[in-house]
């Protein structure tokens, strides 16, 4: 019998594709008993954990303005304070601990001291969220018992490892394509661009440990901010994961 777990990538905005993946992946009778997730991933993997059916998540995500939650940071490592976050997950998150939730959960952030992924699988889970979601100069780091952490998609955009002791099937979900066409516009744009490359990387070293893998194309065209187009980029993810039923279904048959 096989036990299914679920890798989900870092990508901003373009996470909100993972919530299509995993609808996809319940129409058709695909069930995951675990879940792990970097950045974007850690907060799709904590509502669905929690119980909350991926539409309802969208539709919260195209309700609530995530931006509204950050503010200047004012300080020497960070531009906004993404603790500003923690109000909206403790509103919103249907579990605040990793106890309670409905199916066994694993975040990951980066120790930026010792220069390793560390997994977050117990305690509080709000705070393993917020530091899987620090991105860098972004953000300011997040300590946790004296620890400090960055977004855990620096080191490891796909989180097999947590999910390989349990589970043997497991399907991967990236969100973050690289788009063929890119023009060097200006010096954001080429720093995005060699982030997003070198996070890649360290996602497609992983793909060998999944059973299936699933990068929709069409995700190429948006960018980790555009959470004003939520209903487009659930769609590209939940097409895509149903296009493949036939594939994911006859590996599991």
């Amino acid at each position: 019998m096989h036990k299914i777990g679920v890798a989900l990538s870092g990508g901003g905005a373009r996470g909100i594709a993972h919530l299509g993946v995993l609808q996809a992946l319940d129409d058709m009778g695909v069930q995951a008993q675990a879940v792990a997730g970097t950045s974007s991933g850690a907060i799709v993997g904590a509502f669905y954990a929690g119980g909350m059916p991926p539409k309802e998540v969208l539709e919260l995500v195209k309700k609530v303005k995530l931006f509204k939650f950050m503010r200047p940071a004012l300080s020497r490592t960070g531009l906004l304070k993404i603790e500003r976050l923690r109000k909206l997950f403790e509103k919103h998150l249907p579990q605040t601990s990793f106890q309670g939730l409905t199916k066994k959960l694993t975040v990951v952030a980066t120790d930026i001291v010792k220069g390793q992924s560390t997994y977050f699988s117990d305690g509080d889970m709000i705070e393993a969220i917020l530091a899987s979601c620090c991105m860098p100069v972004i953000f300011d780091p997040i300590t946790i018992n004296g620890v400090c952490y960055i977004d855990g998609g620096i080191l490891n955009n796909l989180p097999v490892e947590p999910l390989q002791p349990a589970c043997n099937f497991i399907i991967g979900s990236h969100c973050n394509p690289v788009d063929a066409d890119f023009n060097i516009k200006h010096a954001k744009a080429l720093l995005e661009r060699t982030l997003l490359m070198a996070i890649r990387n360290n996602t497609l070293s992983r793909k060998e440990h999944c059973q299936y893998f699933l990068e929709p194309a069409a995700l190429e065209k948006y960018i980790g901010s555009d959470f004003g187009k939520a209903e487009e980029i659930y769609k590209i993810g939940y097409d895509h994961t149903w296009a493949e039923k036939a594939a994911i279904t006859a590996l599991l048959s």
